[in-house]
Parts: structure tokens; sequence; C-alpha cells
């Protein structure tokens, strides 16, 4: 793909975000944030059907436990009391994907998140405190299969609601053939290097050796007509689950999955680290004390199979097919950074 300017944004990127409503009903019965939450339902209804006509079967994902996704981006896990125990919210089901496959060997999840972002995220049309993730997983799987996996359940999903839901739509003032557009056509692809290699072509002060920033995956999305993948991020911008190449020493196979129009990323996905001794050493190289992982190294050491999957943040999916400004406006109940709120 090539990356252009940001002149081409959709409206994601050409305002601030709105704020808050002065009430949480004044929010509810909003005739936008009525038709957004008919759009996700209708997503949902689309996500569950699509995935059990392939075979997934639906669990309901933990909502606490002793570990948590490490690899967060900057933001704070919430520390509960279980009992006299330190047990943490989950701010991903990633852990659980990988030991649930012992006995299922496609699974989904529709999985509440918490995670503490950094202040300055409340600014960024796109993170929340809370949110959910449609979070998938396939044993013996490689990343290309969950790749073509997550580019067929998104063009699914918006399909569906182009057909079923064109009054909400038009009610939300979506650009309908920019949306079909999008997916009736096979997503880009690009690589890590060649991403931040254009950024920084553009002034952008991209790290190379780190994961795309915000406003890197925003100019990104903005020069693009279609949903991308980002694939190959570096050893070390990513969790110690995310496996190695084994052709390319320090090349993880990972993935994120960028929507156009300036919405930025969507999902992100990766190959999966199963192999008990690499996941010791991942976990030091990472900065992560292996001793807090008990349970899943005990689990790993007696083998956990091999796996690749992905999630997709629910709200900013629901964002982007319904063309909203900021991602809270695509929650019920939405937790902005910072921002004490019903």
């Amino acid at each position: 793909m090539t990356v252009s300017t940001a002149e081409s944004a959709g409206p994601a990127t050409r305002q601030d975000p709105p704020p808050l409503p002065a009430s949480l009903d004044a929010h509810l019965t909003a005739a936008e944030t009525r038709a957004t939450l008919r759009v996700q339902n209708r997503m949902l209804t689309a996500v569950r059907a699509f995935l059990a006509g392939q075979g997934f079967q639906e669990l309901l994902p933990p909502l606490i436990g002793p570990v948590t996704d490490p690899g967060i981006r900057g933001s704070k896990q919430v520390d509960v009391d279980f009992y006299g125990h330190k047990y943490k919210l989950m701010t991903s089901a990633i852990l659980y994907k990988q030991a649930t496959l012992a006995a299922f060997d496609k699974i989904f999840y529709i999985a509440p998140n918490v995670r503490l972002e950094p202040l300055e995220t409340a600014v960024t049309h796109r993170h929340l405190a809370e949110f959910h993730q449609i979070d998938v997983e396939i044993r013996d799987a490689r990343r290309e299969d969950a790749m073509a996996l997550a580019e067929a359940l998104v063009s699914h999903t918006v399909a569906e609601v182009l057909r079923d839901m064109p009054a909400e739509l038009e009610l939300l003032g979506r650009d309908e053939d920019a949306l079909r557009e999008a997916v009736t056509s096979a997503f880009g692809r690009t690589s890590h290097e060649q991403a931040t290699a254009g950024l920084v072509e553009l002034g952008h002060p991209q790290d190379p050796g780190a994961e795309i920033d915000w406003r890197g995956e925003e100019i990104l999305s903005a020069g693009s007509r279609r949903p991308f993948f980002v694939v190959d991020y570096p050893k070390g911008s990513r969790g110690f689950y995310d496996r190695e190449d084994s052709q390319r020493p320090g090349v993880l196979r990972n993935f994120d999955l960028i929507a156009p129009e300036g919405y930025g990323e969507l999902a992100s996905g990766s190959e999966r680290e199963h192999d008990y001794a690499t996941l010791v050493t991942r976990m030091r190289e990472t900065g992560e004390n292996p001793a807090k992982y008990g349970w899943y190294l005990d689990l790993a050491r007696r083998g956990i199979p091999a796996s690749s999957g992905f999630g997709i943040g629910l709200e900013r999916f629901t964002r982007y097919v319904t063309g909203r400004t900021a991602v809270w406006q695509a929650s019920a109940y939405p937790k902005l950074p910072g921002v004490v709120s019903a």
C-alpha cells in the first residue's frame, strides 16, 4: 500500500472528539446513539452466525484472573482483592484463549476488557477505559489463516449491516458507498518496516523499532480507501506470546488490521508462542517475571497447542461501520480515560 498525507482523511481526523453528553440518559436517548447501538446489535448477530457457521464455539470469558495480558501500550491494569489474593481485571483474554484450545479447536469470546489508558488518549477518538473485543483463536493455524478469517469476518459483517440497516446508516450520515467499496475487494497489506518508513518520510516521528503509535495509525488509515494489514512487527514491540519468525530472527509473526478513512486500528493478532522454554525466555526479554504466570506456564510445560488468533475491538469496529466521530459514541455506557462517569 502507499502511505499518503492526511488530507484525504475521513471524518475521524477532521475534528476534535465531541464532548461527553451532560447525562447518561441524554446519551442513551439520542437518536444517533440508538441507531448506533442497533447497528452494533446487528453486527454481533452477524459475527456470531458467521463464526458458528465456520465451526467456532462461543465461550464466556473470565473477568478476573491472577494475571492478564501485559502488552497494553502504557495503560495500567486494575487490581482486585480476590479473597486475599491480588487478581487482575482482564485487559485481554489472550492467555485464556490459548489454554481453552486444549478442549476446543476453534473458539471465540465477546470479551469485556478494562484498561486504564494514559490520560492523553482521551482525545484520540479511539480509546476507552472499558471496552469489548471479538476474541478469536484457532488451533494449529498460521498467521495467514487468522488474517483470512479476520478479513472474511469484517467483510461479512459490514455487508450484513449494509443490507439490513440502511435507515440507521442514513440517519447517522454514513457514506454507504465508501463502506461498500472498502469490503468488496481484497484488503491491502504492508510490512511494519514499510509503514514506519513511510511515516518518517511524511515527517511523523515514528520509532521503527516500536509499535506504530496512535497518530501514526491514523495517518496510515487516512491514506487508504480499504482496510489493510500491517505485518511483521519487530521483536520487542509486542508481548511475549507473539511468535518469532523462525526464518527471520527479530521479526514477529503478527499483524494489525487498520480501517480506512482515518478510523485507525480495528484488530491485532498473531501466531502464538507455545513452547515452554521460549515463553520463559520471551517473558524475561520483555521484562515480565515468569513466576507471575505459574498456571499458564504449567499448562505450557504440559503442552499448549499451536494456534493463531486475533481480537477486534467491538466499539472501534462499530464506530467505523457507523461513521461516528469518536469511539465512545459506540458504547451505551462510555468510560473515557480519566473521565469519571456513570
